[in-house]
């Protein structure tokens, strides 16, 4: 989770499962850098292998390795040592026992939760000293690893920033993760209950607002620590009604009964946190968004980026200036394929808004995508980019709620825990709120050419193939959730998308060109925001003016590098290039052995593995393998 956000990224642009961690104290810090880790780092089943958590309609492609096993069971224990701070995360997953609890923000929740890792890390501890199998070692290190990292987390945020958060979008996630289509009816029940431990009508629970305002009031007196931004909380208070709101109408979607009276409590109290907020936050709020650079540093650490920021950028510049010189190449085939009319056939930004003339009305938005992503699979096989499921993905647009949530394309993964078929979806929101209350509509996703990359990036072969490998592939849960982190998975996702531009039609290519763009854009802007080395207005003219997004895009890109995410931008570029470096590596040592579907395929067995972890196993697995045969 980022320093400040409460908006986690998995893919093209925000992409979160529900952000149930908003509500810790610890920020970044309480567990992994993305709520999306967090929860996947809290879904195992106990002492289990993923592999027995599949879907129904999934096919394991191996059996469970004992090893496998015998580090499912070591990770259970951290497994344990953190239910209870989230414990929807552990719900949203299917883990039994956690529908109607919510997360916890008990006073000294951060003192427990350090705690808790310790204890938690000694026992792992011990278990290394005596385990000798090298893949168990090295299970058990990454486990050990990820405490440390939380710990620090919470440390240097405790030392550095007060705890203000905003409840009511919490609220709304915890809620809109179990009233959902994938959550069983018998398991949607329990979101009464899990409303009544929200709002203090349960036995023993205090209302999360309160609880919330506790931690900020409490750390207050202390002048040395940060405020949250000015633009935050401004975007916090402008949603609080859309939150009332959705939760209300998923009560209503899902016939929950006898909730009145929490309802009318959860309404009250969310406004009440939204005056109080306004009357005692916004005021002290701050206009300067930069982190310190301990703790930015340390973001650019926990989403997995090992180099020095100056060295990221230089390296984007350059992939920006390939970038943008391939779609003024592409730009004038485009405009002649499509009949377009543009005063500079080479200008791609005029090519782009062109193309974006012919809108997809909201209410074909699935129908047409869905024509594209039934195009995909069979370019995937023939083409021998990867195996993939013989089951359809899944595609939806977004709700009001969800899109002031979660304002941006993202992958919502499914139950990996007792799932009786249900499917990951890819979610398309078609609008960004604004702090003027205002929404503001994107066209950057509303038309066929934006369907191809976007398609392959949430879906096949991106996000949706790479979440169903973990259940399907019998890959241990530490490597599998624990070492997560958002360029191992935004690496993937980029490199799909580019493993998918040969066979798109010369439209499609030109808008993948755009997000790849984007994403050089984020790895110079996120840095140069954080440093202090531009400022947000000429931010916002690069990703207006020469990237091509629209002014919805453009704002939650650049409060995404200010305050939801800080650091995390410039994952996407860094993991795409660690990949493509992998891949060329492999290659030179492979020659004619070479096989791409084998080692995608490869890519995909080793679960969430950091770069340096999946080069390893790369160079001393995949290529001694491949060049036996």
């Amino acid at each position: 989770m980022a320093a400040r956000g409460r908006r986690p990224m998995l893919a093209n642009a925000a992409r979160q499962p529900p952000l149930f961690l908003s509500a810790l104290p610890t920020r970044v810090a309480a567990m992994k850098p993305l709520v999306l880790a967090i929860a996947l780092a809290l879904c195992a089943p106990a002492l289990a292998a993923a592999a027995d958590a599949a879907p129904a309609a999934a096919q394991a492609a191996k059996p469970v390795p004992a090893w496998v096993n015998q580090s499912n069971e070591y990770t259970q224990i951290l497994i344990k040592a953190q239910a209870d701070f989230s414990p929807e995360g552990f719900s949203f997953f299917g883990i039994p026992g956690y529908d109607d609890k919510v997360s916890d923000l008990r006073p000294g929740v951060t003192e427990r939760y350090r705690a808790a890792m310790g204890k938690a890390r000694a026992q792992l501890q011990e278990k290394l000293e005596l385990e000798r199998d090298p893949n168990v070692r090295q299970d058990l290190q990454i486990l050990l690893g990820a405490i440390d990292q939380s710990v620090q987390g919470s440390e240097l945020n405790e030392k550095l920033m007060l705890p203000w958060f905003d409840a009511p979008q919490t609220v709304f996630s915890g809620m809109n993760a179990l009233l959902s289509d994938q959550t069983p009816p018998a398991r949607r029940a329990k979101a009464l209950a899990r409303l009544q431990a929200y709002v203090g009508q349960a036995p023993g629970s205090q209302p999360l607002t309160a609880l919330a305002r506790q931690r900020y009031e409490e750390r207050l007196s202390n002048p040395a620590l940060l405020q949250p931004t000015k633009l935050e909380v401004e975007q916090a208070l402008a949603n609080v009604e859309t939150y009332a709101a959705g939760i209300r109408k998923l009560f209503v979607k899902y016939k929950i009964s006898g909730a009145d009276k929490a309802l009318a409590a959860m309404e009250t109290q969310l406004r009440e946190y939204g005056q109080w907020t306004r009357e005692q936050v916004l005021p002290k709020a701050r206009a300067d968004a930069r982190l310190p650079a301990e703790l930015y540093a340390f973001q650019l650490k926990q989403f997995g980026i090992d180099v020095d920021p100056q060295l990221l950028m230089q390296r984007a510049q350059v992939e920006f200036m390939e970038t943008r010189a391939a779609m003024r190449q592409l730009a004038p085939l485009v405009a002649q394929a499509k009949g377009l009319k543009v005063a500079d056939p080479h200008d791609y930004v005029a090519v782009i808004r062109a193309l974006k003339a012919d809108t997809i009305p909201n209410d074909q938005l699935e129908g047409r995508y869905r024509k594209v992503i039934d195009a995909i699979d069979p370019i995937i096989r023939k083409e021998k980019i990867v195996d993939v499921p013989q089951r359809p993905m899944v595609m939806r647009l977004g709700s009001e709620a969800e899109s002031a949530a979660q304002p941006a394309p993202h992958f919502l993964p499914a139950p990996l825990v007792g799932n009786t078929g249900q499917q990951g979806q890819f979610v398309l929101p078609v609008a960004v709120p604004s702090a003027g209350g205002k929404a503001l509509h994107y066209d950057d996703f509303n038309y066929e050419s934006a369907a191809w990359t976007l398609s392959a990036h949430e879906g096949r072969p991106g996000h949706e193939l790479q979440f169903t490998a973990m259940v399907e592939r019998g890959i241990s849960l530490a490597r599998t959730m624990f070492a997560f982190n958002s360029v191992n998975v935004e690496g993937w996702a980029l490199y799909a998308e580019a493993e998918m531009v040969p066979y798109e039609p010369l439209d499609g290519q030109l808008i993948a060109l755009q997000f790849r763009l984007l994403r050089a854009a984020r790895a110079i802007l996120d840095p140069m925001l954080n440093l202090g080395l531009t400022d947000r207005a000429s931010a916002a003219k690069i990703l207006g003016e020469q990237v091509g997004f629209s002014e919805a895009m453009t704002k939650q890109e650049l409060d995404r590098y200010m305050f939801n995410a800080p650091g995390q931008a410039g994952s996407y570029f860094y993991g795409y290039s660690r990949i493509l470096e992998l891949r060329m590596q492999t290659e030179l040592a492979l020659g004619d052995k070479f096989d791409r579907l084998s080692f995608n395929n490869f890519l995909l067995d080793q679960g969430l593995l950091p770069p340096s972890l999946l080069a390893k196993a790369v160079q001393e697995d995949y290529v001694p393998q491949r060049k036996g045969k």
